[in-house]
């Protein structure tokens, strides 16, 4: 016995597609600009977040920004500390995901996917809206335009990434490095003036102090957790990048750990020390960079460069989720059309989904940001807390060297994670965030309901199995026409090929014209005399389907050892506009036997030129 191999061509098996490979990778700067962008433009709203919790107890809680936003940079620290590490030990992707299943068990693991996956979707369609709104707020013309601005903007985005994550994270590069640039030259500028250029910029509702508690110094602490959105996107997506993957992973990661870290610090220490406070209309960002180099040129370079950065951070879940996605798919919780990769490197339905469910928010929120805020970040701190808790028991299980400080690091992080989780949820739930917990747990009876699926299916196919040896049947051929032509020929010669017997059927019916009709057929059959009988299934009804499939429940019932394989001629147009010319009978014909009889079904498609 021997096993043939078949070769195509004389490209060597380890050559890569022209349109596939590392080239299309993510190096340590590109993965950065096409991963980041998401907590990159976080600062635009996670010290205002802060300011607007804080406010409420007036100057006293204002002046409290600086601790609470160095405490959200320590817990900014731990986590990119813990993703690094997750990086290491799960180079495949998934982050959390990756983490939970092997740790924590396969429940566990979809309740951190489907948190991830809710992050994602609402990333993109909150960081739209709120590039959208910066415009709108520079041109007020066009707001009653916002929902159709939003739904260009995704498009955009869309059509980048189904060009290659290379080429987005190429695109990205520069507005991301003028939004770095303007941000620390705004903090450097502001931390050598004696006081605010613009008074305007200071101006913010009256002080009405009160004391500051503990527990707003938490709920200020869990909403500046939002600028913590995105940390996790560069472990979730390590597969995207060049070789060696993990430690350009790392790399990009530490980057974005210090360079988000010092923004934040920086421009708290500005809210500080020139005493802002909430503004109706005018954002934080917008107020520090009016106080630090005046309501000029530079001024409209930082709103500018918000804007786009903001509209732009939607790419971090077109880098992280498809991957995400393929993960799930591999494993049987989504369908295996998400593992599928294009080329360059695009997960291309993956990318189309997140478009797909993205624009749907959009339309549902009308292009208002105010509405899908507090959906927003609940996931990704359950996705955060389950992460760090794998890699405690990661380390308690695998030792090495200083395990002990490791997982005491991720358990501090789990507590801390957990803490805002719980907040969060606990303030927003009457705000939309009821939305997430009831979203969460639908989300993972859906991937048990796929992975169910396929199970059934792998179990009646016999996956995994070694199947009995193949043996012949007699097989029978049952070929539908209608008509005498080059596509009933060649149909009559691949049943000829197929089947020990071939049986050409026509079906009739009795009003005048289609007697005449069908009496035509049959003496033009005799005449052409192919070698092939052609039986006439009278009907009643003005149906095609329902006689063939009933002929074929009559062929198994009087012959039950024989398999029966109807094949159905169809000749396809050289044009695709031309495909709404045709009748469908093949179809309808596919579709009776499907559904009516165990017969296999061969559609012959006949190229017209």
């Amino acid at each position: 016995m021997s096993v043939l191999t078949a070769q195509s061509g004389t490209t060597p098996a380890a050559e890569e597609p022209p349109d596939s490979g590392e080239r299309h990778r993510l190096t340590a700067l590109t993965g950065l600009a096409a991963l980041s962008l998401d907590a990159m433009a976080s600062v635009a709203y996670g010290p205002e977040a802060i300011v607007l919790v804080l406010a409420a107890a007036g100057g006293a809680g204002v002046g409290f920004t600086l601790p609470v936003t160095l405490a959200i940079a320590g817990l900014l620290a731990v986590l990119v500390a813990s993703y690094r590490q997750v990086i290491a030990a799960f180079p495949d992707g998934g982050g959390s995901y990756a983490v939970a299943k092997r740790h924590l068990g396969r429940r566990t693991s979809l309740v951190a996917a489907a948190s991830l996956v809710l992050d994602y979707v609402l990333n993109v369609a909150v960081a739209v809206t709120a590039g959208v709104a910066a415009l709108t707020s520079a041109f007020p013309e066009l707001y009653g335009d916002r929902l159709v601005l939003c739904l260009g903007v995704l498009v955009l985005v869309t059509a980048v990434n189904l060009r290659g994550i290379l080429q987005s994270a190429k695109v990205f590069i520069a507005p991301t490095a003028v939004f770095v640039v303007a941000i620390f030259a705004l903090v450097a500028v502001g931390l050598f003036r004696d006081g605010p250029v613009s008074t305007a910029a200071a101006e913010g509702q009256a002080d009405n102090a009160t004391t500051v508690g503990a527990l707003l110094l938490l709920k200020a602490f869990a909403s500046g957790c939002s600028a913590l959105t995105g940390v996790e996107a560069i472990a979730n997506a390590v597969p995207q990048f060049r070789q060696p993957r993990a430690r350009r992973a790392k790399d990009a990661e530490i980057a974005l750990g210090v360079l988000l870290g010092l923004m934040l610090i920086g421009l708290s220490v500005l809210i500080s020390r020139f005493g802002l406070r909430p503004v109706e209309g005018v954002t934080v960002l917008a107020q520090l960079a009016d106080a630090s180099l005046g309501h000029n040129w530079a001024f409209y370079v930082v709103q500018f460069a918000t804007m786009t950065l903001l509209a732009l951070s939607a790419n971090t879940s077109f880098g992280g989720l498809p991957v995400l996605l393929k993960l799930l798919a591999r494993d049987n919780y989504l369908p295996h059309v998400f593992a599928l990769k294009a080329d360059r490197q695009v997960h291309r339905h993956g990318v189309l989904a997140l478009a797909v469910v993205s624009a749907a928010l959009l339309v549902f929120s009308g292009g208002d940001t105010n509405t899908l805020v507090p959906l927003f970040a609940i996931g990704v701190f359950v996705g955060f807390t389950l992460a760090q808790t794998g890699m405690v028991l990661h380390w308690h299980r695998e030792r090495g060297p200083r395990w002990a400080a490791k997982a005491v690091l991720n358990g501090l992080g789990a507590l801390l994670t957990g803490v805002s989780a719980i907040v969060v949820t606990a303030t927003k739930f009457h705000d939309g965030a009821w939305l997430i917990v009831v979203a969460l747990p639908l989300l993972v009876l859906a991937f048990e309901t796929v992975h169910r699926a396929y199970a059934n299916i792998g179990e009646r196919l016999g996956i995994g199995r070694v199947p009995e040896l193949p043996y012949g049947d007699r097989s029978l051929v049952i070929v539908p026409v209608g008509g005498l032509s080059k596509l009933t020929r060649e149909a009559l010669n691949a049943a000829v090929s197929l089947g020990d017997e071939v049986r050409a059927v026509t079906v009739t019916y009795d009003e005048p014209e289609d007697r005449e009709a069908a009496a035509a057929l049959l003496r033009d059959w005799e005449l052409w005399n192919p070698g092939v009988d052609l039986v006439e299934l009278r009907s009643a009804h003005r149906t095609v389907g329902r006689p063939v499939a009933a002929y074929v429940r009559e062929v198994h019932a009087h012959h039950p050892g024989t398999r029966v394989t109807v094949l159905i001629p169809e000749a396809e147009p050289a044009h695709l506009w031309q495909r709404i010319l045709q009748n469908q009978r093949g179809a309808v014909v596919a579709h009776a036997v499907r559904r009516e009889t165990d017969a296999a079904i061969c559609r012959l498609r006949f190229r017209l030129a």
